[in-house]
């Protein structure tokens, strides 16, 4: 089996997991890592042989910009004290952390390089967080919390573990000029995506058509990262900024086809690339075995001991921070995500699982010192942080959903059918305002006018069919079901129309491009029901 084999195989196996994992209640990222490292085990299948730079560069940018596609900058700026706490703060204290306790065990490590470690292994992984949360059923202002820490976490880290490797390379390290560094990082972060977002934004709508628009919002955040990273800023931070602001920018109210087009590729995406992601740190295990052979007791202990430090950190901070977040929230009474009970906080702890960039980190620790000689314990290292992956990865992901079960932590369905009522009545709402404009600009019939005001309670009741009253409530009922028969026979006249078309494709002197048409024709007549 060769390269290219092995990188199709990780596609078919990411799309085959996910109705896997639905059916089995397991994460798909997860049962990928699994897979990958059962493929690691098998003689036949080749060692990965991808160029550690490469590895962040080409799986970040288009996971963050689908996972930062689900949320909105009201979420951050609402949630901006439990990110700072979880993907700054939590950041420091973990690399810290770390670094004083693997300076202490591991032979041949220097501060620097501890720190290295340190940072690399500090971010719980985005795509993980928010893949095995997502599927859980969690509170959405707990997955909201995720999706922040996961998505911010990673630019601290990042930078952090630059500074510890230039000084572990160097032999230097100034403070001021590691915070200055991190200060300028993020500001010329913000400014590329935000510029690059206007500019891609504002292209979209020159370009105008829905396959052009898609086409290059996946070229959008590969080159955020890389113009990000050419200046020195943050690549994260940048194709952050630049997905947060398509988010609210790139396609009019309107404009559904690009809509509804662009969230099924993006969903196809992300699908595939967390698949490629997580099989690859499966597959990576051919590196731990190299590294750790004949070594296997010591390597084992260190790793052990990170483990529970990295992994009691996380639990330790979590408690008080909880805790404290809770006190303002009643004090101040802001318009905050928070957990509000000791089993979500429990939740959030163990959901904290490291992943792709660790990983990323972890092979991209340089060979060699500017002194030629070798990188202090760079085998250690690398043993570790795989076993801090796996272990929070594996361990974690497999017993999430046992512990969101046991603890009996669900989404607050009330508040979300509630959140949903509110934005009935306000399509509803809206629907019948214009109406009423269209009224006394024009002269409706009669017949029509009464239907086009059935049709404005429909839209409402279709989502949240408590915003009527009972007799209401029946009469929506007896037209939903008209409505419903009308669209089956409808479906049926199309799909014989479809049919003959098709038909027509094979037919002498016919135009595949000509028929092609028409069929698209018919496939958005059904899409608009």
């Amino acid at each position: 089996m060769d390269q290219l084999a092995l990188f199709f195989l990780l596609m078919l196996a990411a799309i085959i997991m996910v109705p896997v994992g639905d059916r089995i209640g397991l994460p798909s990222p997860v049962l990928m890592t699994l897979c990958g490292g059962v493929l690691a085990l098998i003689p036949q299948v080749p060692n990965v042989r991808i160029n550690p730079g490469l590895i962040l560069p080409l799986l970040l940018p288009p996971l963050l910009y689908a996972a930062a596609q689900r949320t909105s900058w009201r979420q951050f700026a609402a949630n901006r004290r439990a990110i700072f706490l979880l993907a700054v703060a939590l950041v420091f204290v973990t690399m810290a952390a770390v670094a004083a306790v693997a300076d202490a065990v591991v032979p041949g490590i220097t501060l620097a390089a501890a720190f290295a470690l340190g940072a690399l292994v500090a971010p719980p992984d985005p795509v993980a967080a928010t893949a095995v949360a997502g599927s859980l059923g969690l509170p959405r202002r707990m997955i909201s919390i995720l999706e922040g820490e996961g998505l911010f976490n990673d630019v601290t880290a990042i930078v952090l573990y630059h500074v510890a490797v230039a000084a572990a390379v160097s032999g230097e390290f100034s403070l001021g000029h590691a915070a200055l560094e991190l200060l300028l990082s993020a500001v010329v972060a913000v400014a590329v995506g935000g510029v690059l977002g206007w500019g891609a934004n504002k292209l979209m709508s020159i370009v105008g058509d829905a396959t052009l628009q898609i086409g290059l919002s996946l070229l959008v955040p590969f080159a955020s990262y890389a113009l990000a990273e050419e200046f020195h800023g943050s690549g994260v931070l940048a194709v952050l900024t630049t997905a947060l602001y398509l988010a609210e920018h790139a396609f009019e109210a309107d404009d559904v086809t690009a809509r509804l087009a662009g969230n099924t590729f993006w969903e196809i995406i992300d699908t595939l690339v967390t698949g490629i992601a997580f099989g690859l740190i499966g597959l990576e295990l051919h590196e731990v075995f190299s590294v750790g052979r004949g070594n296997w007791g010591p390597m084992l202990r260190h790793a052990s001991l990170i483990v529970a430090v990295v992994v009691g950190v996380r639990l330790l901070w979590l408690l008080p921070a909880a805790w404290i977040a809770k006190r303002l929230h009643k004090v101040r009474d802001m318009d905050e995500d928070i957990p509000l009970s000791w089993r979500e906080t429990v939740i959030m702890w163990w959901a904290g699982m490291r992943g792709v960039a660790s990983v990323a980190l972890a092979l991209a620790i340089p060979l060699r010192t500017d002194h030629h000689g070798p990188f202090p314990a760079r085998p250690e290292l690398l043993f570790i942080a795989f076993a801090v992956v796996l272990a929070t990865l594996v361990v974690q992901g497999l017993t999430l959903p046992w512990l969101v079960r046991r603890l009996d932590v669900g989404a607050d369905t009330k508040l979300e059918h509630d959140l949903e009522r509110q934005l009935a009545l306000r399509a509803m709402k809206a629907a019948r305002t214009r109406l009423k404009e269209i009224e006394v600009a024009e002269t409706l019939d009669e017949d029509l006018a009464e239907m086009l005001h059935h049709r404005a309670v429909d839209l409402g009741a279709r989502i949240s069919p408590d915003i009527l009253d009972d007799e209401r409530r029946e009469s929506h009922g007896r037209r939903l079901k008209r409505l419903r028969e009308l669209r089956r026979i409808q479906e049926d006249m199309l799909s014989a129309a479809r049919h003959e078309i098709l038909a027509a494709r094979s037919e002498p002197g016919a135009d595949p491009e000509i028929v092609d048409r028409v069929l698209r024709s018919l496939d958005l007549r059904s899409m608009r029901g």
